[in-house]
Parts: C-alpha cells; sequence; structure tokens
C-alpha cells in the first residue's frame, strides 16, 4: 500500500515507523529539512515542501497514492491537504488529525476527510474506556462522521450477564465487531454468551450511539 503522510513531527514520523514496519510504501512530505535526521527514518522517501502547494503534491504523485494522511500540527494545513488529495487526485481515503477539538466538525467529507482522527478526544476516550465500566465511550469517527467505533465495559450488574449476543434487540445501524475477554479478541457470534468484565466493540452511527447506550445502561427488555 502507498501511502503518503503530510507532516513528519512526532506523530506523522511514528506513524510512518510503524506502515513501514509492516511493509507499506512511505513518502512523508515536511517543510523543514531537518525533520529527517530527527524522525529517524532517513531511509524513507522524503519530499521537503509545502504539503498545502499543487506542485508539491504532484511532486509525490499522490494520484498513485492509496492513503494520505494530514497529520501537522496545524488543522488548517491537514484540511487543505485533505482537500486537495481528494478534489485534485482522487485519492481512495484519507486521514486527517484534529489538533483543536473544536475544528472536530470541519473534518468531513466536505474537506475531503474520510477518517478524522481527534487525538485529544481520543486519549480522553481511552481514559474513560479505563474507568468507566458500563458506559459507552466513542473511541473514533468514520466514514466523514457519520460511524463511530464505541466501546462498552459489561458491569457486574449487568442484565444481559448469561445472554447471547443473538438474543439482544441491538438498535438498528450497530454491529457487535469484538469482544475482548481476558486480553483475548473474540471474533463475535450471535451464540456467544455476555460475560461480567468484557469489552464489547460496536460500529454504530452517530445516530445510533444514543439508543445503544440506553439500551446498554438501561434495564433490560422483557424479552
Amino acid at each position: 500500500m502507498k501511502v503518503v503522510i503530510a507532516g513528519a513531527g512526532s506523530v506523522g514520523s511514528s506513524i510512518a515507523r510503524e506502515l513501514r514496519s509492516h511493509g507499506h510504501d512511505i513518502l512523508l512530505i515536511d517543510q523543514k529539512p531537518e525533520s529527517v535526521t530527527r524522525s529517524g527514518i532517513e531511509d524513507a522517501r522524503w519530499i521537503i515542501g509545502d504539503a498545502c502547494e499543487l506542485t508539491t503534491l504532484k511532486d509525490a504523485r499522490l494520484d498513485e497514492a492509496d492513503v494520505v494522511v494530514s497529520a501537522t500540527g496545524d488543522d488548517k494545513v491537514n484540511l487543505v491537504v485533505s482537500l486537495l488529495a481528494k478534489s485534485e487526485f482522487g485519492v481512495g481515503r484519507t486521514v486527517g488529525r484534529v489538533n483543536n477539538p473544536k475544528n472536530d466538525w470541519m473534518f468531513d467529507d466536505s474537506w475531503g476527510v474520510d477518517v478524522a482522527v481527534n487525538t485529544p478526544r481520543l486519549m480522553t476516550a481511552l481514559v474513560e474506556e479505563a474507568v468507566e465500566v458500563g458506559d459507552v465511550v466513542r473511541l473514533l469517527t468514520l466514514q466523514s462522521g457519520v460511524a463511530s467505533i464505541v466501546e462498552f465495559t459489561v458491569p457486574t450488574t449487568s442484565p444481559y450477564l448469561g445472554r447471547t449476543l443473538d438474543s439482544i434487540p441491538w438498535p438498528a445501524d450497530v454491529t457487535v465487531v469484538a469482544i475482548l475477554r481476558d486480553d483475548q479478541p473474540i471474533t463475535p457470534s450471535g451464540d456467544d454468551v455476555i460475560d461480567s468484565g468484557d469489552e464489547l466493540f460496536f460500529i454504530s452511527t452517530i445516530t445510533a450511539e444514543d439508543k445503544l447506550r440506553q439500551l446498554l445502561m438501561g434495564p433490560a427488555s422483557a424479552d
């Protein structure tokens, strides 16, 4: 997979190292020449230039990229890069870093962003996920703000203990995609029985989250 990463700071460099370790073809774009040595990945492909400039993106051959990651510390830059990647180069998937949570609402398909990664919100969610047993926690927003990945840690008081996944009337537009039990990931099936301490992971539309929260944190249905 060909991935172009705009911004070679600590976030962009970390993403690049991880993807390179998985065998992906990585190109980094940054305005600062010192980023090459500072990143510790000198053997990667680099372009020193402004990622908001069309000439730079043409040099990066964005039309051949599978994914473009906008990982700079400037939300305006990340939006512009995502928009250009989509509108000018037809990139299939864009990932935009949100630095200021107040700007989260702009990172959608109108700016060419497929997936917005709000680092402060994600860190908050992970903290809440660690301590808020029995609450539905959004971990990540997907598909331009239409869907999300949410997590629910089953408390000992849950009315759904001992019930199978198929026996629970999940809201429309909600799918159980994984169970984490005793630090072991499980691919869910309808026959799986819910146990105390299970971490249930869902893909849900944003509008269905409240219904899911009401289901899991409210009284069990009579059926």
